[in-house]
């Protein structure tokens, strides 16, 4: 290990400004300063405004896939990444696309968080509590082509902002209920947000929700051994299979795909979902098998799915 973080040479955490992604590289930091006993000083936290970020501002109201894909919250922390503006990269990985950029490597994820749903309401206690034709607000494909899946009598509108955002909406009457990750609750010291939660049986998560992602350019080799001392390997193991599995199925954020991994002592199991975008048809499917061969589980999974899937189904 040739150099150490000082507070005259800081380690510069790249991320969004957003609540939830500075909580998150927050996290970041403080597990490197506990991890190899270094001051606060001895970080940088650089805020990186995303392409993501200003389209969200002029187009509240437009689905993410009509302004870009999964690209979108990333591209602008990446480049500052690859020319050496920062050190590392902190993300949600559920906006991750699954190939990095030249030079850019994935191998370092904290400890994942509640995978699940939440239900959002000020006046219902659940889903099935909502009454036929009530507004429910979604920017999510995934969300809202399983609600339409499983509720096709409810009236989806288009729900984007932050936790405070989206609670305000709710207040206002914009829609009667909305959904948000429990991990993003957890992280922003807001759980009693959620009404209810939402069991992955009755509507599986993005694939990697609730995991942290560090990103690094691969020849820096320093940095390399910092994040190893905090990488979680049972995070990274579960990971592996749900976006090897996003990876053959191309996935995109205009694309409604669920996925979950779960760890079973030495085995894994892996559970997937493909909708058509208006919700008229689902597919699923699960495999199980060694933890080892998480990747390739993903890759069959999701082989078995589009060999059930008929032509131009994701499209």
């Amino acid at each position: 290990m040739t150099h150490m973080p000082s507070p005259q040479s800081p380690l510069r955490i790249g991320t969004r400004g957003s609540p939830l992604a500075l909580a998150q590289a927050e996290e970041t930091r403080a597990r490197l300063m506990a991890a190899h006993d270094l001051p606060e000083a001895a970080f940088h936290i650089e805020v990186i405004r995303t392409t993501g970020d200003n389209a969200a501002l002029i187009a509240a109201d437009r689905p993410l896939k009509e302004i870009g894909g999964k690209g979108l919250f990333t591209r602008e922390i990446e480049e500052a990444l690859t020319f050496g503006a920062i050190d590392i990269a902190v993300h949600s990985m559920k906006d991750m696309p699954t190939l990095q950029p030249e030079g850019l490597i994935l191998d370092c994820y904290l400890p994942r968080e509640d995978v699940r749903d939440a239900f959002v309401s000020f006046a219902y206690a659940n889903l099935a509590a909502l009454p036929e034709g009530a507004v429910v607000g979604s920017s999510s494909l995934r969300r809202r082509a399983q609600l339409a899946n499983r509720r096709p009598d409810l009236r989806l509108v288009n729900f984007r902002g932050n936790v405070q955002t989206r609670l305000k909406k709710l207040g206002e009457g914009v829609a009667q209920a909305t959904f948000l990750a429990m991990a993003g609750l957890n992280r922003l010291g807001r759980p009693e947000a959620a009404r209810s939660v939402i069991a992955p049986e009755e509507m599986l998560p993005a694939v990697a929700q609730g995991a942290i992602g560090i990103e690094r350019r691969s020849a820096d080799t320093a940095t390399a051994c910092l994040l190893a001392a905090i990488h979680d390997c049972p995070t990274g193991e579960r990971l592996a299979a749900e976006r090897a599995f996003l990876a053959r199925l191309d996935g995109s954020c205009e694309t409604p795909i669920a996925g979950l991994a779960i760890l079973e002592g030495g085995d894994l199991w892996l559970r997937g979902e493909i909708l058509r975008p208006d919700g008229s048809e689902a597919i699923r499917g699960e495999i199980r098998g060694p933890v080892a061969d998480g990747a390739a589980l993903g890759v069959e999974l999701a082989a078995r799915l589009l060999a059930q899937a008929p032509a131009g189904f994701l499209r």
